[in-house]
């Protein structure tokens, strides 16, 4: 029996990465994410800077980005709107926890 090994990464919510980084780290061509960053699917920190840097939870969004337009063929602005739609799907859920927190612990 062969067990396969994968490397890990923790990510941290300060850490950054460059567009070199998150290529090599997602799979991903920079001109691919480029086109992301373009359509939207990618937001820089700082859009108007030289060196585009990008938060660690990008990757994750790079990632789901990637299997969402290979698994279902997409075109780089389809990957945009839904990668967009689920970004707000999680923002409400963390809204509705909140929330939820907060009601008097009968009403829960």
């Amino acid at each position: 029996m062969q067990i396969e090994q994968t490397e890990g990464l923790w990510l941290y919510e300060h850490y950054e990465f460059s567009l070199a980084e998150l290529a090599d780290l997602s799979g991903m061509p920079e001109t691919e994410l480029r086109e992301w960053v373009d359509e939207g699917v990618l937001v820089p920190i700082d859009p108007e800077a030289a060196q585009w840097s990008f938060g660690a939870d990008r990757l994750v969004t790079v990632r789901l980005a990637c299997r969402l337009r290979k698994d279902f063929d997409l075109e780089p602005h389809s990957v945009a709107l839904l990668v967009m739609l689920l970004d707000r799907v999680h923002e409400l859920e963390a809204e509705v926890r909140d929330l939820g927190a907060k009601l008097p612990r009968v009403l829960r």
